[in-house]
């Protein structure tokens, strides 16, 4: 069965969407939402952005309706042109392994594939098949998340990797010192590529689960949060109910002009932010649980 599933997911037909906008920060800010209509890939071009997703899972009334969101596309009630194209089927998992290469954070970590040779003189080396679940350091959001995590102590603490994708922070979390990790994810094929990535790297201490929601019935020291905004809004108040007095939590998937409303709502529910990083339009912010 597991057999199967993959080589759907492998050979499926894709569509391509271009979408005629120039501006660079313009097309961060729809790499941040089209992941939300199931878009699963993109390419930055400079007259134009490419987005990827399954044939099947097009919606153009959802996409109509996400353009006519960004007032600054196109004029006003009329949603930026696109077009689209079916793209032949092929093994997509294998094209990108051709073009796939290892990020490195300095001297700190570096993330590879099983294909790649190792890196020297990196402290930590962490190995992720490079299939469909997002996060494989390439992104700004997760190089930002594993360059923070350098300066937190994991050590025997309890860690939330809440949308982990393909497991990257939560391995790293283990390998910093934490003495457990739950990643959660909402999507099935993430938590399998998590799940094979998690034992390819010999980790121990990190349960890989399916979950929407941050779990009630448990509190976590840390909290490694790269999504998007809506979500993270969203679970704002069990993010503060379930992080420990003192306990740390790293945001992103967030754009720059996203800060205000998050810090807001990380005030409201008893969490102060204290440092900001930012890489292109995008940005990743640590905030500590205070005493009320």
């Amino acid at each position: 069965m597991a057999l199967a599933a993959d080589l759907l997911i492998y050979f499926m037909r894709f569509l391509q969407i271009t979408i005629p906008v120039t501006d660079h920060s313009l097309q961060e800010i729809l790499i941040a939402l089209l992941p939300d209509l199931g878009y699963e890939g993109f390419e930055q071009q400079e007259s134009a952005l490419q987005a990827f997703l399954p044939a099947e899972s097009f919606d153009a009334a959802a996409l109509e309706t996400l353009l006519l969101q960004i007032p600054a596309l196109s004029a006003p009630e009329t949603p930026l042109p696109y077009s689209t194209a079916i793209l032949e089927e092929r093994n997509w998992n294998e094209e990108w392994e051709k073009s796939f290469q290892p990020v490195q954070v300095g001297h700190f970590c570096a993330v590879r594939a099983i294909f790649h040779p190792p890196i020297p003189g990196v402290v930590h080396e962490l190995i992720v098949t490079p299939k469909m679940s997002f996060g494989t350091g390439h992104h700004a959001t997760t190089y930002m998340m594993l360059e923070a995590m350098q300066h937190l102590d994991f050590q025997h603490k309890q860690v939330l990797d809440f949308g982990t994708g393909t497991g990257v922070l939560a391995i790293l979390a283990e390998k910093l010192g934490a003495a457990s990790i739950l990643a959660i994810d909402n999507d099935d094929w993430s938590i399998e590529n998590a799940r094979e990535n998690i034992s390819e790297n010999t980790c121990f201490s990190i349960s890989a689960e399916k979950m929407d929601k941050i779990p009630r019935d448990r509190s976590f020291d840390i909290i490694l949060a790269n999504i998007n905004k809506h979500v993270l809004l969203a679970e704002m108040r069990s993010i503060g109910q379930q992080l420990t007095i003192g306990g740390v939590i790293l945001l992103s998937g967030l754009l720059e002009n996203d800060f205000e409303e998050i810090e807001n709502e990380a005030q409201t529910n008893n969490l102060s932010i204290s440092e900001q990083m930012t890489k292109g339009s995008w940005i990743c912010l640590k905030a500590q649980k205070r005493l009320k």
